[in-house]
């Protein structure tokens, strides 16, 4: 799996939609801050997007929004258009699979999707908090492979079938891939971070090569070699653009990983500790301790016990 793959699946980021949107003329919702990053994609009309100190944003057919860190928003048919309060949990527990959510005078010329994305709180790999509170790609700048998949998502709950909900939670999930690639590309970071890495043609290299072997014990010289550049080179520009050095990373990522494995897997702590580089399980417990403040075994019992 590729870095961002991972960190996805190690802090446990589920998706879900909830029911679409057909919106007539004069309406307006307001949607309290939640604690799940929150998306909006326009497939049909226009609406507009409020946040607190930030500019309104006009969604047409084929753009896209995400609200990384869950933001309180306003979502309307005009700038201006009063809004009335949405209680996004007391509608999702009322409503069967198919069904629309209607608002405003008929007839509904606008169609929204909208989906939430939740992230396991016992971990502690980061990656909505390194976003911005507003990532907004307009249709031109979707590229297809976003717009391919808001419409296979826009005719699956249009027409539910056979495992309709199954290929929607998968969708989602794409989606939100899509949506991070598409906006990594077109963007630059101003704060270190693997998210920045990422987007370096040089640290990209080498994370992938941190994450497709955590267990492996990698020397500068050998991520130099990957990276096609100096062992200095290496060092100076990983540390400027993640923000440590590719071993500090290396150990905090077998960290996160033995944490995750900890969590969901029954597998013991010497089989684990193996499993991201440590041939001593004394050591991996010290340094896990380190890490996440409490041994291994302790950490498993004590998450197992909050279930």
């Amino acid at each position: 799996m590729t870095p961002l793959e991972d960190v996805l699946a190690v802090a446990g980021v589920r998706g879900s939609l909830t029911a679409p949107i057909d919106a007539g003329a004069r309406w307006g919702v307001q949607v309290d801050a939640v604690s799940e990053a929150a998306f909006h994609a326009v497939t049909e009309g226009v609406a507009y997007l409020t946040v607190p100190g930030h500019p309104t944003v006009r969604l047409m057919p084929g753009d896209v929004v995400l609200l990384p860190r869950g933001a309180a928003h306003g979502f309307a048919s005009d700038p201006d258009e009063p809004l009335v309060p949405f209680d996004r949990m007391a509608y999702a527990r009322s409503q069967e699979p198919g069904d629309v959510l209607l608002l405003g005078d008929r007839p509904a010329p606008t169609r929204v999707l909208c989906a939430f994305y939740a992230h396991d709180p016992a971990s502690g790999v980061p990656l909505f908090d390194l976003l911005p509170e507003i990532i907004s790609i307009p249709a031109a700048a979707a590229q297809g492979s976003v717009a391919s998949t808001i419409r296979l998502l826009s005719d699956e709950t249009s027409e539910p079938r056979m495992a309709s909900q199954t290929i929607i939670d998968r969708l989602v999930e794409v989606l939100l891939i899509q949506v991070l690639r598409c906006w990594l590309l077109e963007n630059d970071f101003t704060d270190a971070s693997w998210l920045r890495g990422l987007a370096d043609p040089v640290v990209g290299l080498v994370l992938s090569a941190l994450h497709d072997r955590p267990e492996h014990h990698w020397t500068l010289p050998e991520l130099a070699s990957i990276a096609h550049v100096s062992r200095a080179t290496l060092s100076r520009r990983f540390t400027a653009t993640v923000g440590t050095t590719p071993s500090a990373y290396l150990t905090r990522w077998r960290m996160d990983l033995a944490a995750h494995r900890l969590r969901e897997t029954g597998g013991r702590v010497h089989e684990i500790a193996r499993a991201v580089g440590y041939q001593s399980e004394f050591a991996f417990s010290r340094s896990f301790a380190r890490a996440h403040g409490i041994p291994p075994q302790r950490y498993r019992t004590e998450f197992r016990a909050r279930r």
